[in-house]
């Protein structure tokens, strides 16, 4: 289980920062930013992928109550100019900046840390380590989710709802079937390869 061991170190404010939407398809990538107070830690907090998504929309109700939260989105066209990575990046600076903090230390999870001006770590493996990354885990994913749930209502018939955007079966079937759509990576190869595919059927 994740502990506040890393926070305990530094000088606060510290945030712990984390994304969701790396690997899907289509959909936006969302980061998170959290400080968490150390006298109202809700129980419970864990790696989002641990948890399921009951507890994941419980946890982040909770953390927004009493923990100070920002969210930060790089959209799938940001995502196709920039390349995944750098919009990642980009997504993990806005969460950070929608805090409204200058920060003692920001911990990222993974292995690098976007080029900003903050004093920052990076801890491979943190949202298991790190109950800051953990909350910040738990709030991206579970934003990141709501929003494909949403998005899946827009444009049915790829179970976005369900895979969320990743290259499940079902939405890969659904993409050469009926093509992409606007919130599809057209930088992602299976993206391009059904766009092309649809566009030589169509001939």
């Amino acid at each position: 289980m994740p502990d506040y061991s890393h926070e305990a170190q530094h000088a606060g404010p510290v945030v712990g920062v984390d994304e969701a939407g790396r690997g899907p398809l289509a959909g936006p990538v969302v980061a998170a930013a959290v400080v968490l107070d150390a006298d109202c830690i809700p129980d419970g907090l864990n790696d989002s992928k641990v948890l399921t998504a009951a507890r994941r929309a419980d946890l982040c109700a909770r953390l927004l109550d009493c923990a100070r939260v920002g969210v930060g989105i790089a959209s799938v066209e940001e995502i196709d100019s920039l390349n995944i990575l750098w919009a990642t990046m980009l997504a993990m600076t806005r969460a950070v900046e929608a805090l409204d903090l200058v920060p003692g230390m920001v911990l990222v999870d993974g292995n690098r840390c976007p080029k900003w001006q903050f004093s920052s770590r990076a801890i491979i493996g943190g949202d298991a380590l790190c109950l800051s990354i953990a909350a910040a885990s738990i709030v991206a994913k579970h934003r990141r989710d709501c929003m494909m749930r949403d998005y899946d209502a827009v444009y049915p018939g790829y179970g976005w709802a369900s895979n969320k955007g990743y290259g499940a079966k079902t939405h890969q079937e659904a993409l050469v079937r009926l093509g992409p759509t606007p919130l599809h990576r057209r930088s992602f190869a299976p993206v391009r390869q059904a766009e092309l595919a649809l566009a030589m059927a169509q001939g």
